[in-house]
């Protein structure tokens, strides 16, 4: 008797707006709205280039930072059945169950010609690793090619993520999850 008694009043003080009614839908995980549709933005080209390639992680993302030597390129980031190398177009294999073709407007070598960045296309980048990383999988090389640079980057899942700019960096944040 006295549960329903207790369930009429708290209905009650829901029906005169007392207490807010529960929400039949979840917040966002770590308020994470970004979506999983491509991403592009910046300049079409530069005369910068790649100078680094790193990853973090956070609470509730993984994080890779592209380098560049100044001010920040143009990207395209999306999700592709698989990522390719630049120029030949031969297909670079990466773990997860998801990949991301990351393409950064700029090349990862100088007005010579010399490289900037030790990637060797279609082997793992370069002082990147990713065990432990709760999105990330496997990130590898895709090639310098007619001023731009392409990374792969296998990921746990279709996750969403987003794309930043900043002074010298592009920067790639994957959800842990929806």
């Amino acid at each position: 008797m006295k549960k329903v008694l207790l369930s009429m009043a708290v209905a009650a003080l829901v029906a005169v707006g007392a207490l807010p009614a529960a929400s039949a839908s979840a917040a966002p995980y770590c308020g994470i709205t970004w979506g999983s549709a491509a991403k592009s933005g910046g300049p079409a080209s530069t005369s910068k280039y790649l100078t680094n390639i790193r990853a973090g992680q956070h609470d509730c993302y993984d994080r890779l930072v592209l380098d560049l030597n100044g001010a920040a390129a143009g990207y395209d980031v999306r999700y592709v059945p698989e990522v390719s190398a630049e120029g030949s177009g031969e297909v670079i294999p990466l773990t997860g169950g998801a990949k991301l073709r990351i393409v950064l407007k700029a090349p990862s070598y100088n007005s010579s010609g010399t490289p900037t960045y030790g990637g060797v296309t279609g082997q793992v980048l370069p002082g990147v690793n990713l065990s432990g990383y709760q999105t990330f999988r496997q990130a590898k090389f895709a090639g310098s090619y007619e001023g731009q640079t392409s990374v792969g980057l296998g990921v746990r899942a279709l996750l969403p993520f987003r794309v930043l700019q900043s002074e010298n960096h592009v920067i790639i944040d994957v959800a842990h999850k929806w």
